[in-house]
């Protein structure tokens, strides 16, 4: 095999070596490109295999091409690749261009070395599967982030320094660190800046959530001040933002305190209004930025909490016009009381397999919570939108908590035990009870449960890393610190894919264009999505900004080229950086990368038109 990516092609075994994977499939020209480019100069060709002899090239082609063309157009479907080590323990990772997503970690003696001591930030390469080490200055270990409406990384929040002779820190707990758009497609020349003295948060916070709002802004919520074992027992209990809104004064957060002590990591969406709705423990909320207000909602049913450290996975399902209706899904976490000792929990006890979901409008709150069930209870697990619409759930534990060493009978020093390895998929338009399905998904051989880390690539399959209940690196243990990263590739990964072309890389809001496209002769065209997404930054089993809104889209009869509108405005889509993905009868492009809005620093002013309703 011809090793170039992530998805595969199983070639014969005319003298080439075992399995490896390659990033597209090959179309029938470029399997004759590749035929005779080895036939024509066979030494630049020296890691398809050592045993190719070009002068049996004749038969060689005969043989190959046609499988190579079969091989094309049957898809492997759903299937796990691993490929590269971290070097660091992707705890926090965001996508930040179309080839690079960088990863925090803790500060300890990583394989991945800079400046003499082990590295806690590195650049993911998508194209070569390799990380790149980073200086960090702060710990960064269990903060959040987002990127802002310039499109600017930032990141918030760490813990209190644990400097060592040979890796040197500062305390992180009011840190903003700063990505600034990254144009080297491999990250060189590419820095995380920081200055304690002139760039900082008004509070100390670990612990804490961040979302991109309408005005560009991130909001940073919630954290703890100070190490907690367990529970929240050092709350900050107030909202902050940056840049700085009410003279950097925080906001106090009635919705926080009423929360405690299960609170931490509190998951917080913008809504399509520019509101955001807000959970923490079994509670939730819609909170008016603008007024500075709080409005209960129904509790999640049947006691479940579903935060750290308890954490279940929590979504806003995808946006569709006209009316883009926000909806909440929030699955799994713990049935047990937020009463108990955490010595008196234990890593056996069981996770919920309850499934909640909440329509944000006024018929739909007084509905309340729907409850479904998932297939297994689920721990530490993460939901991804993928680009058809389709919610993914991954990672995890079946029984246990968050952090470390702070229950009965942890396994090592994990909450949790029994890994769950196999994700399943959430179908949101299907029937209350045929929802969820693991039907032809893979199981990976990775334990990924307490920071771990999951991300939608700009390539279309999800990215995954990381994996420690420890503090520092073990390798002993039953659950060691995780530098392995892996791919789980969809079905589309391995067939003929469509293709946008020459997509603005800005959109403003309102704006309806026309690109080119390339769509496989195979594919019908019966159903046809454009998708836009904002990646999210994944931490603690939360993807903090994630979003998918569905743009309308109008495919020509010669299917040739698309009509695109964008959002109606920058409150159903905070203004930033997103992907734009084409799904065409199920199978994905790779995302384009675009700037939603004007692309000024925030605060930004309202862009678009405001819905009527």
């Amino acid at each position: 095999m011809l090793e170039m990516g992530h998805s595969d092609i199983a070639f014969p075994t005319y003298g080439f070596p075992g399995p490896t994977t390659v990033v597209e499939i090959l179309t029938a020209a470029e399997c004759l490109n590749l035929v005779y480019g080895i036939k024509s100069a066979p030494h630049l060709y020296s890691g398809v295999g050592t045993s190719v002899n070009p002068t049996m090239l004749s038969l060689f082609e005969l043989l190959l091409l046609p499988l190579l063309v079969v091989a094309a157009s049957t898809p492997k479907g759903w299937h796990f690749v691993q490929n590269g080590t971290t070097g660091i323990v992707a705890l926090e990772v965001i996508v930040v261009s179309p080839t690079l997503a960088i990863m925090f970690d803790r500060v300890q003696n990583n394989p991945l070395q800079i400046n003499g001591h082990g590295a806690w930030g590195a650049l993911w390469n998508f194209e070569t599967n390799i990380a790149m080490p980073v200086e960090v200055v702060s710990d960064s270990f269990c903060a959040s982030g987002g990127i802002l409406s310039n499109g600017t990384m930032v990141g918030v929040g760490g813990q209190w320094p644990e400097s060592t002779t040979t890796e040197p820190d500062i305390d992180g707990r009011m840190m903003i660190r700063i990505f600034n758009p990254c144009t080297d497609p491999s990250g060189v020349g590419c820095n995380v800046i920081e200055n304690a003295q002139t760039l900082h948060l008004v509070e100390t916070r670990w612990y804490p959530s961040s979302l991109r709002i309408f005005d560009g802004s991130l909001m940073v919520v919630g954290g703890t001040h100070n190490n907690t074992p367990f529970f929240n027992t050092d709350p900050v209990n107030n909202f902050e933002f940056i840049p700085k809104k009410d003279g950097g004064i925080p906001r106090p957060s009635s919705f926080l305190e009423r929360s405690l002590p299960v609170n931490l990591f509190p998951r917080v969406f913008a809504l399509p209004d520019g509101k955001v709705f807000m959970i923490a423990n079994n509670q939730s909320i819609i909170y008016d930025i603008e007024r500075n207000t709080e409005t209960r909602l129904p509790d999640l049913p049947n006691g479940v909490r579903i935060t750290n450290p308890m954490d279940g996975a929590i979504t806003l399902l995808p946006l569709s016009p006209p009316f883009y209706t926000p909806e909440i899904l929030a699955c799994g976490g713990s049935n047990s009381s937020d009463t108990v000792p955490s010595m008196e929990l234990s890593s056996q006890d069981p996770a919920s397999d309850q499934c909640s979901r909440i329509t944000l409008t006024p018929e739909g709150i007084k509905k309340g919570w729907v409850v479904e069930r998932m297939l297994e209870g689920r721990m530490l697990s993460e939901m991804l939108l993928l680009p058809d619409g389709t919610v993914l759930i991954i990672n995890g534990a079946s029984t246990g908590y968050a952090a470390s060493a702070s229950v009965a009978e942890p396994i090592g020093v994990s909450n949790a035990d029994h890994p769950i390895t196999k994700p399943v998929l959430y179908t949101p338009n299907a029937p209350i009870g045929h929802r969820f399905s693991n039907e032809g998904l893979p199981s990976s051989e990775i334990p990924r449960m307490y920071h771990s880390t999951v991300t939608l690539t700009p390539n279309g399959n999800i990215f995954i890393a990381g994996s420690n209940p420890n503090k520092g690196v073990v390798t002993n243990a039953t659950f060691n610190a995780e530098f392995r990263a892996e791919y789980l590739n969809p079905p589309y990964m391995s067939i003929a894919r469509p293709a946008l072309r020459n997509v603005p890389s800005t959109i403003p809001f309102n704006h309806a264009f026309t690109v080119p496209v390339d769509i496989p002769a195979n594919l019908k065209a019966s159903k046809v999505q454009v998708a836009l997404i904002d990646l999210g930054f994944s931490s603690h089993a939360f993807h903090s900004s994630s979003r998918l809104v569905f743009m309308n889209a109008i495919l020509t009869h010669d299917r040739k080229s698309i009509t695109i509108t964008s959002p109606p405005n920058n409150r159903v889509f905070p203004p930033g950086p997103a992907f734009v993905f084409l799904t065409v009868d199920g199978v994905t492009s790779t995302g384009a990368h675009v700037m939603v809005g004007d692309g000024k620093t925030p605060p930004v002013q309202d862009q678009g038109v405001r819905l009527p309703f």
